[in-house]
């Protein structure tokens, strides 16, 4: 009897272990996805326009086959490299997150850049010139698992800096929940977005009473908006981010500028306003001063990514880049 309740009580104790366990990966995957947040707005602002032009039949099987690639991208390629690099090049994870942060900028930039001076692409143009309409929906899927991958790149290195320093198997448990919770809550998104505008076509008809099908136009009418809103906080929160990930980059090499300047800077208009709001306004500072300098270090960006870097690219593989 004895030893029936000993065994009880190590069972008791490694369910209590486990269960800690289980509330440390929780923890560590929780602060490491909310680190990401600027880049998931991006992913779930840019991949609708893959869908678009498809049949409605074809847009959740489509959504579905992108996911797919991207827990593949996520969970089998990125979150093994980037155990390898934590556990054996953790110098390299600073310099990489700031190549991340340096695409970020360079995308947002560019976004605002052709806003403000819209001019065609040939690539993009030769891209929707599609000379085979059987292989569309194969090459938009490649496209958006492409972009998906160097999204997740930057998701999976944020989260590994974020998770708290500790065993291999903590690591990978919550990289692991970390990247099929955003993948799910990104595709999730997506896929609300790109039917809601069904919904409302359906309601619209098929409604009982006249506010359901007022609802029903209302949905309809208001998604090219939120389509926009979307792309707006999505470019907003890349020029944040890549900003934010590059100045910490640059503090943590030992060139402490211009963090100290944005940290001061934050920390005198925290002293302008009641005590309630001193953290909402130090985050504000330094989240616009981020944005601000992000959107100027893309702006340098953007000659050199389209004379140098692609021409190189293109040199090298025989492919343009674009």
């Amino acid at each position: 009897m004895s030893g029936l309740l000993a065994l009880l009580d190590d069972v008791a104790g490694i369910a209590k272990v486990a269960a800690a366990s289980v509330d440390d990966v929780a923890a560590a995957a929780g602060k490491a996805g909310a680190k990401t947040a600027g880049v998931i707005i991006d992913d779930a602002a840019v991949t609708p326009k893959y869908i678009q032009g498809f049949a409605p039949a074809r847009e959740l099987p489509i959504i579905w086959k992108i996911t797919r690639g991207s827990l593949f991208n996520k969970l089998v390629i990125l979150l093994p490299l980037a155990l390898l690099l934590a556990n054996f090049a953790p110098w390299l994870i600073t310099p990489l997150l700031m190549l991340g942060g340096s695409y970020l900028c360079f995308e947002g930039a560019e976004k605002i850049f052709h806003v403000l001076f819209p001019h065609g692409d040939k690539h993009i143009e030769a891209d929707m010139d599609v000379k085979d309409p059987g292989h569309l929906e194969e090459q938009k899927i490649a496209g958006a698992i492409k972009t998906d991958f160097i999204l997740s790149a930057e998701i999976m290195t944020i989260a590994l800096a974020a998770i708290p320093e500790s065993n291999i198997w903590m690591e990978t448990a919550a990289l692991a929940v970390v990247g099929f919770g955003i993948t799910v809550v990104v595709y999730g998104s997506v896929a609300l977005i790109v039917k809601m505008d069904d919904v409302g076509l359906y309601m619209a008809k098929n409604a009982g009473t006249g506010l359901g099908r007022g609802m029903g136009r209302g949905l309809v009418k208001a998604m090219p908006i939120l389509m926009k809103v979307l792309s707006i906080v999505g470019t907003a929160a890349m020029l944040w981010v890549g900003g934010s990930i590059v100045i910490h980059g640059l503090h943590d090499l030992g060139m402490h500028h211009p963090y100290e300047e944005i940290h001061h800077l934050a920390e005198i208009a925290s002293h302008t306003v009641s005590e309630q709001f001193t953290g909402f306004v130090a985050w504000s500072v330094t989240a616009l001063c981020d944005g601000i300098l992000g959107l100027a270090y893309g702006l340098f960006l953007i000659p050199i990514a389209t004379r140098i870097i692609s021409p190189l690219i293109a040199a090298v593989t025989g492919k343009t880049a674009h």
